[in-house]
This record gives structure tokens, sequence and C-alpha cells, in this order.
């Protein structure tokens, strides 16, 4: 594993972390990260992976973990920002160290909704989404809804404006986050446009793509809904060719997956849904 610092084009420094197999099949694999959710969490299905043949790259966005600023408040970053600068740095590398690779990019959750902000995004072979969806808050559950109406609503935009920043890890919501990361996820659940609500604030490339892509949610992810799933597909990346696969929780040797527990290392059985794909693509 061999850490790298990246240099944005408004000269960010993002730290990623490369995972070069001890004999290459010449594919890469890019991790996009959740939303609050530090690289660290994806190490070890980066390293199977690795393993594997795979090069795989993993990063934090800008205020996320070993790319986070001493002082989060007045912090300038957003979700926007994270698609198109600190995703886009990494793809430019991707473009300049590994051009004769075949590329892959696995976005989770906010890390799949950030694909249309980067042109870039038109150099992979296949997506894979994990945990993500239009997080529209009408296309959730009833209790879920509820939640996202008073967390989103009113306690979100309370505490951010309090402090300058989102303190997510109080609500048990991952890394805390700079405001306007805090409040472009707001639109995400308050807009009924959703993702397309911020894809119109920026350069949007969402409907330049065309690859396939291999959708899974996870059977117990409260989050997502088959409508919010279905709605990424058809409302914001309507020319991507998806195949849908729902992970049971029996599927998991401790009968947990939910949002984020598909990369924990207790559910590597799991991992062989995306390798298998991978296989089959050659």
């Amino acid at each position: 594993m061999e850490k790298l610092i990246l240099k944005t084009t408004d000269h960010i420094s993002i730290v990623a972390h490369l995972f070069l197999p001890e004999q290459s099949n010449n594919k890469l694999l890019l991790i996009n990260s959740a939303t609050g959710v530090k690289q660290h969490v994806y190490f070890s299905f980066a390293q199977y992976f690795s393993e594997q043949g795979f090069t795989v790259i993993t990063y934090d966005y800008r205020g996320i973990g070993l790319s986070k600023p001493e002082q989060m408040k007045g912090f300038e970053a957003s979700m926007r920002i994270w698609g198109s600068r600190d995703y886009k740095a990494v793809t430019t590398y991707i473009r300049i160290r590994f051009t004769g690779y075949e590329k892959y990019c696995l976005g989770h959750s906010v890390g799949a909704l950030i694909l249309g902000m980067n042109k870039d995004s038109e150099m992979f072979k296949e997506f894979f989404f994990v945990g993500t969806q239009n997080a529209f808050v009408g296309n959730l559950k009833f209790r879920t809804k509820i939640e996202a109406y008073l967390g989103f609503g009113i306690v979100q935009p309370l505490a951010t404006q309090l402090l300058g920043y989102f303190p997510a890890h109080w609500f048990g919501l991952g890394e805390s986050l700079p405001k306007n990361c805090a409040y472009d996820w707001r639109t995400l659940i308050l807009n009924k446009k959703s993702t397309n609500g911020l894809l119109e604030k920026i350069d949007d490339y969402s409907k330049k793509l065309t690859q396939k892509v291999f959708v899974i949610r996870a059977e117990d992810d409260v989050w997502l809904t088959d409508k919010g799933v279905k709605s990424l597909l058809n409302d914001t990346y309507p020319n991507l060719k998806p195949t849908y696969r729902l992970v049971k929780t029996s599927e998991s040797e401790k009968g947990e997956i939910g949002h984020v527990n598909f990369f924990r290392s207790y559910n590597k059985k799991l991992w062989n849904i995306i390798l298998n794909e991978l296989i089959h693509n050659e």
C-alpha cells in the first residue's frame, strides 16, 4: 500500500492510497467513498482485490479523514466540489499513470452520485454502485422518511448554522462534514430533484455515461428503497445499462450488511459478487 498526495486544481491536498498487486492483470478499480466514510473502511476490500491482480485506489474527499483540515469551520467544500475537483484529481492521476489499464469505478452511496460531475467518468469500462439512490424523502420508507424530515429539515441545518460545520458523528452519520457538504446532502434528501438538483448547479456529464453498471442493494439497508435506486438509474443516469443485485441478509455470515458493512472484512464472502462480475467482463 502506497500513500499518495494528489493536488486539486484549487491546490487542496487529497490523500489517497494505491494498492499494487504482486502480479498485475492490468485492471484498475477506483473506489469513491460514501458520505463521511473514511477510506480506511475500504482498505480490506481494496487489499482483497489487489490480491486478485487488480490495482486499487482509495481516497478521502476534502474535509474527510486524511484530507480533513485542522479547522473545519469555514472550510470550502461541497459534494459538488468532491465530484468536480477531488474525484477529478484522482482520475487525472489515473489517466496519466495507468494509460494502458482497463479501468473500473465503484461508487458507494454519494460516490456514485458524483460520477456525473467529472467528464473523466467516461474512461471507465463499467461501474459498480453499492448502497446508492436518489435519496429524495419521497422515495424513502415511512419511518426513514420521518427521521429524514426531522434530521435534515430541522436538526442538521440548525447544528450546521450554529457550529459552521455538521457534526454528523453525533448522529451516527459518519465523519463531521464541512458546511456546504451538509447542505448538499440536505438537497439530496429534501429536494425532489435530488441528485439532479446538484448536477444542475455544475457541469453535468451524467447523460453522457453509457457504460454497464452493476447495482448492489442490501436487503437490510434502511435508507435504500427500490424506488430510490431505480430513480437514480432512470432520472439521473438514463443511458447507463444496469444489472440489479439484491443482497439478502442471509448471504452475510453475520446476517448484517446495512449501508456500510458490505465492505467489512466479516462480509468478505460478499465481495465475490463484484469479483465475479469483473471476471465475467474478461
